[in-house]
């Protein structure tokens, strides 16, 4: 069964407990990503041209670029 892949711009796509890739901070230029499960939502807009920010439960922080459901 394949995942869908939603927008990581709009808010009420990521909730608590969401599989994710995020561009964190260092990582803008080169473009890199990191996966994890969403901890905490940062942003609190209901979208942002950049993609929403969230803290992974690693405790990594970065902008949400898809979510996995």
């Amino acid at each position: 069964m394949e995942k869908e892949i939603k927008d990581g711009r709009i808010r009420s796509n990521i909730q608590i407990g969401s599989e994710v890739e995020v561009v964190q901070k260092q990582d803008q230029r080169s473009g890199d990503l990191t996966q994890g499960i969403v901890k905490r939502i940062l942003t609190k807009s209901p979208n942002h041209h950049r993609g929403i920010k969230v803290m992974l439960e690693s405790g990594e922080v970065g902008r949400v670029q898809s979510v996995f459901e």
